[in-house]
């Protein structure tokens, strides 16, 4: 009964991945129309890869393997799970038609301050750092999340690189960003004023999924 509902789950993910790609090609198609311009377009297929086997490895651990259910464990990562799963919906509220899976940015539009990018640079790719390690090890697939989290941090690190910097130079990018850190919120008192101003401000930026 708990695999049952497990492969649901894990079915359920692949559902909504699939959706988002559908959203993400109709925002592409309208932001092109825009004038606006992708990025590292060679990591796009590492990164399909790396989902889909992730997804698949993860399913095929648990079923051949007969992966355990640890019951604190379970909670904690699905707390986790759900909390990434949060993160990314709220990066995808506050970018709206400009979110994309990839790396597109509209030449001279300021970027996206409001929302959850109050906060912290890159919300959805912490979400989807939190979602690979967590889904796995809610019925103890260990080896699915240690091999994916350690691929994604990989693929990350590229493309986080890759896209602050085209964001640099199409949408002035730091000077707005400056003060915020990429994944984790700064403890302190900022300017609430400013980040009140900049709520208005908007940008193509791309999170994946």
């Amino acid at each position: 009964m708990v695999t049952a509902a497990y492969v649901f789950l894990v079915v359920a993910v692949v559902l909504q991945r699939l959706l988002e790609v559908r959203v993400s090609r109709m925002n592409e198609a309208e932001l092109k129309a825009r004038g606006a311009v992708e990025h590292a377009q060679a990591q796009m297929p590492v990164m399909v890869f790396v989902h889909g086997a992730w997804l698949t490895c993860t399913l095929l651990e648990v079923l051949l393997l007969d992966r355990p259910l640890v019951r604190g464990v379970t909670v904690v990562a699905l707390l986790a799970f759900c909390a990434g799963q949060a993160l990314r919906l709220l990066a995808i509220r506050a970018l709206g038609t400009r979110w994309t899976v990839k790396v597109i940015t509209l030449p001279g539009a300021p970027p996206v301050t409001g929302g959850i990018f109050r906060y912290v640079r890159h919300p959805n790719y912490l979400g989807v750092i939190l979602e690979i390690a967590a889904l796995p090890l809610m019925h103890g697939a260990w080896i699915s999340a240690v091999v994916f989290s350690a691929a994604n941090g990989l693929l990350l690190w590229r493309r986080i690189r890759a896209e602050e910097q085209a964001l640099d130079g199409s949408n002035d990018y730091e000077r707005h960003f400056a003060d915020r850190a990429r994944f984790v919120p700064k403890l302190s008192s900022s300017d609430d004023d400013d980040h009140t101003e900049a709520d208005a401000d908007h940008i193509v930026q791309r999170e994946p999924r």
